[in-house]
């Protein structure tokens, strides 16, 4: 493997940086953008048990300490006058939604940018095989070979490191569109619950 490195060239060391640096990202997101993370399960009834019981200032405690997407829209809605609760939640979810996709431009960029790196080696790896040619001639043909699949690594490279990490940003933008999604459903239930508050009020 680091023999396979070494014929790569200067190209294989950035291209090894991005697949590094892409599974870290991947599983990075794949920690935040957990279910229960992003929407925990029980919360919404412990808030409305809160608001019913006229304790509005332990429910905003509760947002606060709680700290997920769901939570901070809640939060924000709770804080808010009434006049401007929805502009204020509206404003929550962006942000929340915001934080799901962080980061997640890396992965694209990696799965787009990889190929080409792969392919920017092989150019120069094959301009110093026809730089030799032109120099010393053709002479053993298997020593041409040799240099034009070494030339040929670094896009096979970039190809095992852009497939999987194109997967993995489809997979996680996918994820969040779904999370989202489900966020906006919770969202309406939060209204609700900011209304009662608002009555309350």
């Amino acid at each position: 493997m680091f023999e396979l490195l070494y014929k790569g060239g200067p190209v294989m060391i950035v291209i090894g940086f991005f697949s590094v640096l892409a599974l870290a990202m991947f599983l990075e997101r794949l920690y935040i953008l957990r279910r229960k993370r992003v929407l925990p399960p029980g919360l919404l009834s412990k808030l409305r048990d809160l608001l019913d019981s006229g304790k509005s200032a332990e429910a905003v405690l509760l947002c606060e300490q709680d700290g997920s997407p769901v939570a901070q829209v809640l939060e924000a809605g709770l804080r808010a006058k009434p006049v401007n609760r929805v502009e204020k939640m509206d404003e929550a979810g962006r942000r929340a939604v915001a934080q799901l996709r962080k980061n997640l431009s890396v992965l694209g960029t990696t799965a787009a940018v990889s190929p080409l790196l792969g392919l920017l080696g092989t150019v120069t790896g094959m301009i110093a095989v026809f730089q030799d040619v032109t120099q010393y001639g053709v002479g053993n043909p298997g020593d041409l070979a040799q240099g034009i699949w070494e030339a040929l690594i670094t896009t096979a490279a970039g190809l095992v490191v852009a497939i999987p990490a194109y997967l993995a940003y489809r997979y996680l933008v996918s994820r969040v569109e779904t999370l989202t999604l489900v966020l906006e459903a919770e969202c309406s239930d939060l209204m609700t619950l900011s209304d009662e508050y608002a009555d309350d009020e």
